[in-house]
This record gives C-alpha cells, structure tokens and sequence, in this order.
C-alpha cells in the first residue's frame, strides 16, 4: 500500500544518495564478495526502513506497502512453482533429452558459428536457463572451436547469443516470466510480442554469424557422438516426447492462461513417462518437488539433466519477494518519484519513454551487475508512466527483456559476465562485439519505439 495521504517527498539528493547507497550495497556485494543478491536487498530494505521511521512514518505503514508490493508478484510465483514442475516432468516424460539429441544432431554443416548459435539458442528455449547452456553445451561447443581452428572470441559470442535468446524467449525462463509478472500481463503474451523485435534480432545475427563462418566442411564428430550417445543412455529419447511440446504449442495458440497451459504439459510429461519409465507416486511426487537427477555418468549431460523441481525455484522466488518489497519502499517513501519526476517532462512521447526505460534497464545492469534487479527496478519505475501514455503494458515487459535480459553477460563484473567468463575461460571484452544478438536486441526497441512499429496502445 503506497502512502495515498500525506506522501513523502523527499528532496532531490535524499533520493539520490539513498538511490546510490544500495547501488553501491548491492553492486559491490555481488561483485567484490560474491554475495547472492538477496542478502544486500535484504539490507537495503532495512535501510529504506531506517529512512522511513526518521521521516516519522508508522512501521505499521511501510510494512504494509512491502507486503502490497510482495503481493503483486503472487501470480509469478504461481508460474515459477508450475515451471519447475514442468521441467521435471519434461525429463521423465523425455521431452528435454529428445530436443537435445535432435540439436547435437545438427552440428554437422559448414557455417559453424551459425550452427553454435542456433544450438543454444535451442538448448537455451528448452531448458529456459541461459548459464546452464552455456556452462554445458556451450563448452562443448567451445572445445569443438578449437579443435576446427575457429575463432574462441566469436564461438563464445555465439554461445552467448544462442543461450540468452533461450533465456529471452522460453516459456520455461525465470527472467521471462518474471518480466511478465510485474506488468500483469499473460505469459504467452508476452513472449508473442516478444517475437516482433526477437525475430529482427535474431536473423540479423543468423546473416553476421553465416558472415564470420569459416569455410568448414566438416566438424570432428567425436564430442558430439559421444553427447548423443550419453543422452541415448537415459532411455529417454523418443519421438513421442514431444507430445508434451505440443500440447504447450496449441495451448499457446489457442491463447489458453498460462497457469493452465503449464498445467497440462506437465501432466502429459508425467503420463507420457509411463510408457519408458514407470515411476510409482512416490517416486514422481520426489521428482516433483527435488527435480530429476540424472547419473548416468556423463558429467555435462548430468548436469543439463539434473535439474527442476519445486525447490530449484525457491532462490528465485524468495528474490522476486524481496525485490518486489524494496520496490514497494522505494515508491511509497516517494524516491522513484523524485528522481523520475526529473526526467518526466522528456519522457513525453512513445519514442522517448522507451528509450528512457532501455537505458534503465541497461543501465541498473551496468550499475548492479544483476539482471533479475534490472527487470524488476525497470518495470515497476516506468509501469504507471506507460499507463499514463496509453501504452499497453507488453510495450514495457518487452523493453525490460529487450534492454534487461540480455545485456547482463555483456558486463565484466555483472553476475552472468563473471560466469560466463569463468566457464568459458573467456574474458568478456573478447566475447562482447560478437554476442550480436544481446546487442542488437536493446537496438531494436528502441528503434521500434521511435517508428512506432509493433507498439500496442491500451483500448
């Protein structure tokens, strides 16, 4: 509940500073001390708390705002719970080591950094998590580079690209059901207007990619023999697997809630997995709610499919929770307010809004070095500024995906650059001019934005 009477408005450097602090808290925790982000958010809220109660306004009060905010977000934590059930069912009922098997089938043509990229750009939508594609089939892939004498710089470029388009455009990906969650807006909404500045994206670093290939015409077969058979050993590998994927296809088309949509996939992967591995209750309610665990003894393959579940979902709810109740503090103690109230008269045209809210997004990345802040901090500054445009929330969800998602492998000291870096055993700066898609992507909402192409106004 924000403060509807009597609102705080704190002056320009109050804000400022207090907006600088947990910057600098949760920035540096991250970066310097490898902190999870939920211990300097949870800082930062005791923080905005202190602010609060020296400003003379009733605990009982902030309370209430952290708890209205914590609210909003009850139905994103309804999809995560469904995601990760949805994820284990699609292991057992074979649905993601199908996909699998069919994407190490590809690598086999000329145009190889084409090839990596849409890999894990497959990888990436079916698993929905872009550090574990790059961290398993992204070094295999790697290691592919360098035994075809290929350029590491642009094959980790590619990685990248491939695995946080999965991570952009997945049903299955907290980032993008968390984007959707904080405007209120359907999941498949989302991601159907998600597609008007993916596609662009994504074909313009398909030609870049095909441009940069170099002339191989064969690719040493034996890491990828050796990844398919490892999946062919689960005994999960069948064509009617995809049923599951199907079914989540109609339902999408079909336009049917995203709840229900998840719903229904998941129990298709639980039944189809009666038919090649028949589990009793016991044993799929575990899977349910700890996530499959695979040992067949392949340590990649392992680690792709040992995952989902309930549990795996908690660290991202329990963040979304927090995020959201610092939000909540932020703008009923009025500091959103101030410090937008100082570019609100620019801010006056589609053109403008959205690139304001790009270069927030991109710049709360830069800052803080975490993309999950960046969506949210993003999304809840600029709802009520999109609203009072008359823009359809979707405009919004996609720029904070569009300029949020992505961009935070392309920053050194930033959670996912570190990863990557590390995983790869490259530094960013080599990957970063040809992870084309992550930079296009921020380039393409903008420029939508100012041509007012595929821009939804409100009825």
């Amino acid at each position: 509940m924000l403060l509807e009477e009597n609102q705080l408005k704190p002056r320009f450097y109050e804000a400022f500073l207090l907006i600088i602090a947990i910057i600098l808290t949760i920035s540096i925790s991250i970066s310097q001390f490898n902190t999870v982000p939920h211990i300097p958010i949870l800082f930062s809220i005791f923080l905005l708390i202190a602010y609060g109660l020296g400003k003379k306004i009733p605990f009982s009060t902030l309370e209430k705002s952290m708890i209205h905010a914590a609210s909003s977000g009850i139905g994103a934590v309804y999809i995560f719970i469904l995601i990760g059930l949805l994820i284990s069912s699609w292991i057992i009922g074979g649905t993601i080591p199908t996909l699998l098997y069919l994407g190490f089938s590809i690598v086999s043509a000329s145009f190889f950094y084409v090839i990596v990229f849409i890999i894990t750009s497959l990888v990436g939508t079916v698993i929905g998590s872009s550090l574990t594609t790059v961290a398993t089939i992204g070094v295999a892939l790697l290691g592919i580079a360098t035994a075809v004498d290929a350029s590491v710089a642009i094959t980790a470029g590619a990685i990248v690209s491939g695995a946080f388009f999965g991570d952009k455009m997945s049903p299955l990906s907290d980032t993008t059901n968390l984007a959707a969650g904080i405007v209120g807006i359907d999941l498949f909404t989302h991601i159907r207007n998600m597609t008007y500045t993916t596609i662009p994206a994504f074909i313009l670093s398909t030609i870049g990619y095909a441009i940069l290939s170099p002339a191989i015409k064969t690719v040493d077969a034996q890491v990828i023999t050796t990844y398919k058979e490892a999946i062919m050993m689960t005994q999960l590998v069948h064509w009617y697997a995809l049923i599951p994927l199907l079914v989540l296809i109609i339902c999408t088309i079909s336009k049917v809630p995203a709840l229900l949509t998840l719903a229904l996939s998941t129990v298709s992967g639980i039944l189809i997995s009666y038919i090649h591995m028949p589990l009793s209750i016991e044993e799929i309610g575990k899977v349910l709610y700890s996530g499959y665990v695979s040992t067949i003894g392949v340590e990649s393959i392992d680690t792709l499919l040992t995952r989902g579940g309930i549990s795996s979902m908690f660290f991202t709810i329990l963040l979304v929770i927090l995020s959201l109740s610092m939000g909540g503090l932020l703008f009923s103690l009025g500091i959103i307010q101030t410090l937008l109230a100082t570019i609100e008269k620019w801010l006056i045209s589609t053109g403008k809004l959205i690139t304001g809210t790009a270069l927030t997004a991109i710049g709360i990345n830069i800052l803080i070095g975490e993309q999950y802040l960046s969506i949210l901090l993003t999304g809840e500054a600029f709802k009520e500024k999109f609203r009072s445009l008359g823009l359809h929330p979707k405009n919004l969800s996609r720029v904070m995906e569009d300029a949020g998602t992505v961009i935070n492998p392309l920053v050194p000291w930033s959670v996912c650059g570190l990863f990557i870096a590390s995983m790869l055993d490259v530094s960013v700066l080599s990957y970063l001019p040809f992870a084309f898609f992550c930079l296009l992507s921020p380039v393409m909402t903008i420029l939508f934005g100012w041509l007012g192409i595929t821009i939804t106004k409100t009825n």
